[in-house]
């Protein structure tokens, strides 16, 4: 099955990965690869089965694979490139141009987007790291590792999908249901940059909207004292001011009358951000900001509500899981990814959850500059609840204390509790600069879920500027800004108002299969069932008169849909897997999602 959309060139993907800190000495090592499947414990193979489209991952149709990597098994790939002197050069919207890395020498860094799940990466015969973890970034410095001429990047990977407890999201080696395609290996960029001896490793970027300024943190890699950062904003190409202080920081950045990020006015402000030694430039990047500030308010009839830039907002929009049917879990091009997002916009929606999965930092940035709210999931492990206690949860409201008999969750081990909680400080500081990103959520309808509440308790502390949802769906225990439901098959209500916003989490699922255009012609999973576009749209419009807009009165600020596409056998999307098919009148859409929000005012 294919999307519109497939690689146009050699190198997929070909865009600059980090939108937030750019410069222009880069090298993109995505395209084919040698790969080779042996056991697990097998040495590295002296010949390969063949080639591999890098970054899709092994099991999809567009890594030229399409080969499920089993547990016991093992997956190599290899690679030739020239020594990256000079390297290629690129400029990004946002961006801005930095100092060359190879004046006066510098360091050579080998960037990972995300490889699922355990790997280990050699160059030119020498060990050079290794990685556990599938959904975040991570780099290696190679410059000592380099050779004149071609050099030979050989990277493992060994991937235990369902059969472990580590964080997965939806994959499973029999898929089903709800249940998709496992991805393993590279599923993002991979990339080679040049920076100077002394560099910019990090920058953590966060506004003060009432304030009108922006605090800069900068980490620095291989620095000694004395080290100065600075740093300039500008606005529609215009320097508003400059701030600069001793790194790391965090300096301050003046930003007069700050123009307030929303879904009707997404503006974005520019940023370069320097070293400084002696009055000489060490190294500079470019980025991007936007002002503003996510909370909650209380209303006149005392209802708490979601607040964007201290006003209330009604957030309405899909669940969004992230696949596609040829790349699985990585788009088939930037305009596969972007066609999500804005078909998402022109229904009129003004949020997305990204639903178990942390996407590549491009599809953030998209939704930073369409105005885009997001609520972000942390893929979830452990283990997964069997469909009895699912069907007691969604229809009768069974319920579990998540701090006792944590085996039930595959959370007895410390040992994993301890890597769900890096994980999880991972994602949260490489998404932090994310202007769309509104909420986060550790938890998912009990898959892998212990001691919420205070999980929930610490990612408010950490991350003040954001709300929190710490445990969507199922087994709520009392933590976070959210009373969060998940409402299938039954008539949608309102809890008992409480201390928390009330927050519709999913709901709907309404199904429809398009024959051509779905993954299997003989399965289908949904909650209910429709047999025409029409049956369907009009449906769809019934649960948002009669059931979800009478909820808006009674407290509800959020509704989230099930879902963006149809993923695999489930048929509930707004368009088809293959994105070809819209399922429902779009312009009714727009015009009833239009009403959700005049009710909210």
């Amino acid at each position: 099955m294919q999307t519109p959309w497939t690689p146009s060139t050699p190198t997929p993907l070909p865009e600059y990965p980090r939108p937030q800190l750019t410069r222009p000495d880069w090298l993109n090592l995505n395209g084919e690869w040698d790969y080779a499947i042996l056991p697990k414990d097998a040495p590295a193979p002296k010949t390969f089965d063949g080639k591999i489209l890098v970054p899709y991952p092994v099991e999809s149709l567009l890594s030229g694979v399409q080969k499920s990597l089993l547990p016991e098994q093992r997956l190599w790939y290899r690679r030739t490139f020239p020594h990256p002197l000079p390297l290629s050069r690129a400029r990004e919207p946002h961006g801005g141009a930095s100092r060359r890395g190879a004046e006066g020498g510098g360091r050579a860094l080998l960037h990972f987007g995300a490889v699922d799940y355990e790997c280990s990466v050699f160059l030119n015969g020498r060990p050079i790291g290794s990685h556990r973890g599938g959904y975040l970034p991570f780099t290696f410095d190679v410059t000592d590792a380099l050779v004149a001429g071609e050099n030979e990047l050989l990277v493992s990977v060994w991937d235990p999908t369902d059969t472990g407890l580590q964080q997965r999201g939806k994959q499973v080696l029999q898929p089903k249901g709800i249940w998709y395609t496992p991805i393993s290996g590279i599923w993002q960029t991979v990339w080679l940059e040049l920076v100077p001896e002394v560099s910019i490793e990090s920058l953590k970027l966060t506004p003060d909207l009432d304030g009108g300024s922006l605090m800069v943190e900068v980490r620095v890699r291989g620095a000694g004292g004395g080290v100065r950062v600075e740093a300039e904003a500008f606005s529609g190409g215009e320097k508003i001011s400059s701030g600069g202080g001793q790194a790391p920081g965090p300096i301050q950045v003046a930003v007069p009358n700050p123009i307030a990020w929303n879904p009707s006015n997404p503006h974005l402000y520019d940023l370069r951000v320097r070293l400084v030694h002696d009055g000489q430039t060490l190294d500079e990047v470019g980025s991007y900001v936007a002002m503003r500030k996510f909370g909650l308010v209380k209303d006149s009839h005392g209802y708490l509500r979601f607040a964007l830039n201290g006003e209330p907002l009604f957030l309405y929009g899909p669940l969004d899981q992230g696949f596609f049917p040829d790349g699985l879990y990585t788009p088939p091009s930037e305009e596969a990814m972007l066609f999500d997002i804005e078909y998402t916009r022109a229904l009129g929606c003004n949020m997305i959850r990204k639903h178990i999965k942390v996407e590549p930092l491009r599809w953030y940035y998209h939704c930073d500059r369409l105005g885009m709210i997001v609520w972000q999931d942390m893929p979830n492990g452990g283990r997964i609840d069997g469909e009895t206690v699912a069907i007691l949860s969604l229809i009768l409201g069974f319920h579990r204390n998540d701090t006792r008999w944590l085996g039930r969750f595959g959370r007895a081990d410390e040992a994993v509790r301890a890597e769900y909680r890096a994980e999880l400080q991972g994602m949260l500081d490489h998404l932090h600069n994310a202007a769309c990103i509104a909420v986060w959520v550790p938890f998912n309808e009990s898959w892998g879920q212990f001691h919420a509440k205070e999980v929930g308790d610490w990612v408010k502390q950490y991350d003040p500027t954001r709300l929190v949802d710490h445990a969507s769906g199922w087994f709520d225990q009392g933590g976070g800004d959210f009373n969060s439901k998940h409402i299938y098959v039954k008539k949608l209500k309102a809890p008992a108002r409480g201390r928390r916003a009330f927050a519709l989490t999913e709901f709907g699922g309404y199904s429809l299969k398009i024959p051509a255009h779905v993954w299997d012609e003989t399965k289908k999973f949904g909650y209910r069932f429709y047999e025409t576009s029409a049956e369907l749209t009009d449906a769809y419009l019934a649960l948002l008169e009669n059931e979800l807009m009478p909820l808006i009165a009674r407290g509800l600020t959020a509704a989230i849909y099930t879902q963006t596409t149809d993923v695999e056998i489930e048929i509930n999307g707004y368009l088809t897997y293959d994105r070809k098919v819209e399922k429902m009148d779009a312009e009714k859409l727009r015009q009833a999602h239009a009403r959700l929000y005049s009710l909210f005012n």
